[in-house]
């Protein structure tokens, strides 16, 4: 194993996909620029509702939680991220987030990379995990296991399955299915290896729930509950390194005081009642949290929301993280937008690029499709 991994087998990455394009506008508000009320009369956040971090941006109400990690320099906002030539289709971006190649349609996941340099010897059927159905491009990769969980509570094999004798029958049957010498077509030699790390995953993921002990009570929605799992697979210590979560409705094209209002209200305490639980277990240290969106929103409003933009927003978030404003906020004038959206200021391979070489010590250019400069993300 690469010695600069070896040195960082304990450093987790958290990521939080905000899935159908999360509006930065109105998630660090310019309030200081007059611009951002002439652009968004109907869904514009008032000034003195925003939370001010500075003379110029602030956070949306809802985010508290946010702010008081960002009084304990605990977050990065890096502002005005995306990526050239910016594409309004959601599966599209999203997929070039996921595989860090805009020009072109990528066979492999970043993340799917990071988990085969953690463990290239394929040791740790766990060293991934997503929470939540199918599994995010950015999580696949060529001999990458990677488990997929619903809900750890009942996570595991057949767990419809009422009838213990029957349940047991069934699993007996998929160890035999999976584990005979199937031969050697590689499509299902692939199979068999995947059910066999299906069982293995999922006989290993559902002691965590039972060793997990906290008093943060963490709120009854699906975000929560992710972050709540993602806390129990990581103090279990089953070795876990890349944990993944999604965030969906954010594509708010109507409607969107209400429902911005609403989702910030459910991702803001659910992130802040992780890191308080990743803190009191002595995981702080150790753990970071990256929020994420495909795409920002139009400048101007459509009346009741926003359409698909550009130039998002993107956040950083842990105890090794140093708290700041990375990238320049985006201009809203006129000849500054492009095409009526913000126009990115940095890269997002940018921020992959920092994560990747200075938090799991590695080789971010083949992952990364590049050498990109870098963020100072971190402390020391």
């Amino acid at each position: 194993m690469n010695p600069k991994i070896k040195d960082n087998r304990n450093k987790k990455l958290v990521v939080i996909q905000l899935g159908g394009g999360n509006d930065a506008l109105n998630t660090v508000i310019p309030y200081s620029d007059g611009l951002y009320y002439d652009y968004r009369p109907s869904v514009g956040i008032p000034e003195e509702d925003v939370i001010k971090i500075n003379d110029e941006v602030g956070f949306r109400p809802g985010l508290e939680p946010i702010k008081n990690l960002w009084d304990q320099g605990k977050v990065a906002i890096i502002q005005g991220i995306g990526y050239p030539n910016p594409n309004r289709s959601h599966f599209r971006s999203m997929d070039i987030w996921h595989t860090a190649l805009p020009d072109e349609i990528g066979q492999e996941g970043w993340l799917g990379q990071v988990i085969r340099e953690l463990d290239p010897d394929s040791e740790n059927v766990l060293k991934g995990v997503n929470f939540g159905r199918g599994l995010p491009r950015a999580l696949s990769a060529k001999d990458v296991s990677v488990a997929s969980v619903g809900n750890l509570d009942t996570y595991g094999l057949f767990p419809d399955m009422k009838d213990e004798a029957l349940r047991k029958y069934a699993v007996d049957t998929f160890a035999q299915m999976y584990g005979a010498d199937l031969g050697v077509d590689s499509v299902i030699d692939f199979l068999g290896q995947t059910g066999l790390d299906a069982m293995k995953g999922a006989d290993i993921l559902k002691t965590a729930p039972e060793k997990y002990r906290s008093n943060v009570e963490y709120a009854s929605n699906q975000i929560a509950s992710d972050l709540r799992s993602a806390a129990q697979v990581m103090f279990a210590e089953l070795g876990t390194q890349v944990y993944y979560a999604s965030h969906g409705g954010y594509d708010s094209h109507s409607g969107e005081l209400a429902t911005h209002a609403s989702l910030w209200g459910e991702l803001a305490p659910a992130i802040g009642d992780f890191v308080d639980d990743v803190e009191q277990h002595g995981y702080g240290d150790d753990s970071i949290v990256l929020v994420f969106t495909e795409f920002g929103r139009r400048i101007k409003d459509n009346g009741s929301g926003t359409d698909h933009g550009s130039g998002g927003v993107a956040f950083l978030i842990g105890n090794s993280v140093k708290g700041g404003l990375y990238g320049d906020y985006p201009s809203l004038s006129p000849e500054a937008q492009l095409e009526g959206d913000l126009h990115f200021n940095n890269d997002f391979r940018i921020t992959y690029t920092s994560i990747l070489e200075d938090w799991f010590r590695m080789n971010a250019a083949p992952i990364v499709n590049g050498t990109f400069e870098k963020f100072d993300l971190f402390r020391n």
